[in-house]
C-alpha cells in the first residue's frame, strides 16, 4: 500500500503474511521492519551482490530481451533470485537482504511502496536509463548507491 499526496509518495506499507514483517516508509522519516530502522546493504561490487528480478509470465513478447538481462546480470553478480512479489522485493533491498532489484513492465501500485522503503532507507530508485520517471515507465533498477551505479551501467542499454 502506498500513499500518493501532491504527485509524491508519501507512505509505504507491505506486508510479508508468511513471516509476519510489516515494513513501512514515511518520506523524510525513514524505512523501518517491524518498528525498527533498516538500511540498504553496504556492499560495493556488483560481483559480491545478491540481485532481485521479476520474470514475464502474462506478456510475453519482451521475454528475448529479458532474457539478454537475465544473462548480462548472471555474468556480473553473485546471483539473481526472485523471491516473490515486486513489492517485497524492493523491500527486502530496503532491508539489506537483497543489494538490488531490476523488473520491467510493472505498474504503479507494484512498487510504489517498495520504492519508498527504498529511498527512505538509504537507496536509489529509478528506470533503467537512470531517470526517476519509473512509476510512469514501468521500469526499474534500484539498489544500494554503489550497488545501483554497477547495476545501471549493466541495464542501460535495455532502457
Amino acid at each position: 500500500i502506498a500513499l500518493q499526496y501532491r504527485g509524491q509518495i508519501t507512505q509505504a506499507v507491505v506486508y510479508d503474511p508468511t513471516r509476519n514483517e510489516l515494513f513501512t516508509a514515511t518520506k523524510g522519516v525513514g524505512a523501518f521492519l517491524n518498528e525498527k530502522r533498516i538500511r540498504v546493504a553496504k556492499r560495493d561490487k556488483l560481483a559480491d551482490a545478491l540481485v532481485g528480478t521479476g520474470f514475464p509470465y502474462s506478456d510475453l513478447t519482451g521475454l528475448d530481451e529479458y532474457l539478454k538481462m537475465f544473462k548480462a546480470m548472471t555474468e556480473k553478480t553473485a546471483g539473481l533470485r526472485r523471491p516473490g512479489s515486486a513489492a517485497l522485493d524492493l523491500a527486502y533491498v530496503a532491508a539489506g537482504r537483497l543489494d538490488g532489484f531490476f523488473e520491467k513492465g510493472l505498474k504503479p501500485w507494484d512498487m510504489a511502496a517498495g520504492a519508498l522503503l527504498v529511498s527512505e532507507a538509504g537507496g536509489i530508485v529509478s528506470d533503467f536509463s537512470g531517470e526517476g520517471r519509473h512509476m510512469e515507465k514501468g521500469d526499474v533498477i534500484a539498489g544500494s548507491p554503489k550497488i545501483f551505479a554497477q547495476m545501471l551501467g549493466v541495464l542501460t542499454p535495455f532502457a
